[in-house]
């Protein structure tokens, strides 16, 4: 089934001459559809339709059918429902982050894209409508209810007042953020400790919700005690485990106390983590979730259309990952961010600088970095040790052999890692279009406030930012 599918990616061009032709003359069959009427039409096509795409596409029949925008790949079989691009988890082979002997459904989608003579790709597909499960999308084409792919134009956003973190991504000074996990525990206590020594430190601490897959006290809860204690968090919000009522409610009730800041993720598979049995849910993907929460603040409404009394004010992030594939062709997934609403990007682990200067190059040549705050992602683990398990066990995070081979030789490998880390936090400061540094180090919170003291970038002007 795969190989075949592979096969009608290859020959995406012909499929889509085929489509267009087939969309022409699809309105013709309106009248023999009435009718017909529309009950005995579904009977009869939704089985042709579902062995025809089944055995060319593996279809699942989402009621929904985007083949024609998505290279032909059909993004129902992605693992993770990314209905607009890649995750962040792709295997550095190309291969799936869930299911690593399948490759990524979207790297299929670019090459067919490609193939098509499209390899620019601006739509943006919206979240499922679970209504339509097992419906013919054929149907829905001849009688004109099916909706296509849109381009999504970024909102004039209302004037609104920018709040700490916000100020200091535009005050052209460098930025620090730093990322602490919440604790397994209902006593903030250790939360509190752990992101205090931050304090002066970092412009904002991220507090993770649900990362690797593993259970911790949830980012909303631990963001608003932050706030309680005079710290400014960023609330991150996975796609993993709520549908989007949840997701929105939960962002709103995290606004009511006091979160102003609001990273969107897909999520990582649960198979990883500490609940592998748990059902994922990926509802909506970060594109999607960031496109809602958007609307939240900017249109005054929920995702059904439902009016808000009080609008959420939200400053927007979501996540890049210029190391893993496609390459090339992630700034087109940073870029559909950006339009969605995201106002600061913060990357995965930055190991590979010069690898991050190819990224940026094109960052500034779409001049991504005047319209959203790019803060890059750098850290730590202790040992070379750690660090190997992270690559073979975290899809998405690339180091390369030398920088592994350099700590794992250092007769204080700790103190190595630290080195590792301070001098990537200063090369990339010197990047045009980066305005900032995110630390991430699990459990390594005292060798991450002695990085920012010693890699002297909080002292920095961001004169290079834009």
């Amino acid at each position: 089934m795969r190989a075949l599918r592979r096969w009608s990616v290859r020959h995406a061009s012909g499929f889509k001459r085929a489509y267009d032709a087939c969309a022409r003359f699809a309105p013709h069959l309106s009248r023999p559809l009435r009718w017909a009427g529309a009950q005995r039409a579904e009977r009869v096509l939704k089985p042709i339709e579902r062995a025809a795409k089944q055995l060319l596409f593996d279809c699942k029949m989402c009621g929904q059918c985007a083949l024609s925008s998505t290279g032909m790949a059909c993004p129902t079989n992605c693992a993770k429902q990314m209905r607009n691009g890649p995750c962040g988890g792709v295997r550095a082979d190309g291969m799936c982050e869930v299911d690593p002997a399948m490759r990524c459904v979207w790297i299929e989608a670019i090459d067919g894209r490609k193939r098509m003579g499209e390899p620019s790709n601006k739509t943006f597909l919206e979240p499922i409508d679970h209504r339509l499960w097992n419906r013919s999308t054929w149907l829905r084409a001849i009688d004109g209810t099916h909706s296509v792919p849109t381009v999504v134009h970024p909102r004039v956003a209302p004037a609104r007042e920018a709040f700490g973190f916000e100020q200091a991504c535009k005050s052209g000074r460098f930025v620090v953020t730093v990322e602490v996990s919440p604790p397994d525990s209902a006593d903030p206590g250790a939360l509190i400790a752990c992101a205090s020594r931050f304090r002066g430190l970092a412009d904002a601490i991220n507090i993770t919700d649900g990362a690797g897959a593993n259970c911790h006290m949830s980012s909303a809860a631990a963001a608003a005690v932050l706030v309680a204690h005079g710290l400014t968090p960023v609330a991150q919000f996975s796609c993993r485990d709520r549908n989007r009522i949840a997701l929105q409610g939960d962002i709103l009730g995290a606004a009511a106390l006091g979160v102003r800041n609001i990273l969107c993720l897909t999520g990582d598979d649960v198979s990883q983590g500490d609940h592998p049995n748990a059902k994922p849910v990926f509802d909506l993907e970060s594109i999607s979730l960031l496109r809602i929460t958007e609307g939240m603040r900017d249109l005054g409404a929920f995702a059904s259309g439902r009016k808000l009394d009080t609008s959420p004010n939200l400053f927007l992030g979501a996540t890049a990952n210029p190391f893993v594939p496609p390459f090339r062709d992630r700034i087109a997934n940073l870029e559909k961010k950006v339009d969605a609403g995201a106002q600061f990007i913060q990357t995965q682990f930055c190991f590979d600088v010069p690898m991050l200067a190819d990224f940026m190059d094109e960052v500034r040549t779409r001049e991504l970095h005047k319209r959203c705050a790019i803060i890059i992602g750098v850290g730590m683990l202790s040992s070379a040790k750690s660090l190997r398990r992270m690559v073979q066990h975290v899809p998405g995070v690339h180091i390369p052999e030398y920088v592994l081979q350099r700590i794992g030789s250092a007769d204080n490998q700790k103190a190595e890692a630290k080195a590792v880390l301070v001098e990537p936090m200063q090369a990339v400061s010197e990047i045009e279009g980066v305005i900032g540094v995110h630390l991430m180090g699990y459990r390594n919170d005292d060798i991450l406030a002695e990085a920012i003291v010693e890699s002297g970038v909080r002292r920095r002007v961001n004169t290079r930012a834009a």
